[in-house]
């Protein structure tokens, strides 16, 4: 963005700040324990269309999370199949999370179009995307997660994302893919979440997420 002359995008109240984002950089990976490929499918095919969140993420053998490859595109959706399974190959994932709320129950069959043994997780959004979140901005202040380098447009729509909503323009597609695959990862915050329990009690020990995988 400097370099540029742009300006970081920073909304008021946002769950994730810029220097966390940075803090947590890596430029090497660890060997990776688990790897998925993200789908935050958009709804429809036009010139003013959101985009297809396609977010990788894994866990290392260090116990930690890592953001490894954001491939989010405009597209149809048999291009944003193509993405999906070229990223699950070139990072030898072991499973595609598809959100399959707004139609998106079509993806599954669709990617198995494209890959018939592909092994996909659908998962259902039940609550607003900033509460999906939360949780996992937890992880970024816990020093859990880092991005494996740099990636300025999903690093945009994280800081846009606040405790009332996300505030950049679209639906924040890119972050949303982020947090699907990141909750597959850590799935002892899904029952957190679900549970309606204190996050708090949570925070005071964010590592205990780990042992959920």
């Amino acid at each position: 963005h400097i370099w540029l002359g742009e300006y970081e995008p920073m909304a008021v109240g946002a769950i994730w700040d810029r220097q966390t984002l940075h803090a947590g950089r890596r430029h090497e990976l660890p060997t990776m324990h688990r790897i998925v490929v993200a789908i935050d499918p958009a709804v429809s095919n036009t010139v003013n269309s959101d985009e297809h969140g396609i977010v990788v993420t894994g866990i290392g053998e260090d116990q930690r999370g890592y953001v490894i490859d954001d491939v989010s595109r405009h597209g149809s959706p048999t291009d944003c199949c193509k993405t999906a399974v070229t990223a699950f190959d070139r990072w030898e994932a072991d499973a595609v999370v598809v959100e399959v709320n707004n139609g998106g129950d079509w993806l599954e069959e669709l990617l198995k179009t494209v890959r018939p043994a592909l092994p996909v997780i659908q998962v259902r959004a039940t609550r607003g995307k900033h509460v999906r979140a939360e949780p996992i901005s937890a992880l970024y202040a816990q020093g859990i997660v880092s991005h494996y380098g740099t990636f300025p447009q999903l690093e945009d729509q994280q800081c846009l994302m606040t405790v009332g909503g996300y505030e950049g323009e679209g639906h924040g597609d890119r972050v949303d893919a982020l947090v699907w695959g990141l909750t597959e990862l850590f799935p002892a915050l899904v029952s957190k979440t679900e549970e309606d329990e204190d996050f708090d009690d949570w925070q005071e020990d964010g590592r205990s997420a780990v042992g959920g995988y």
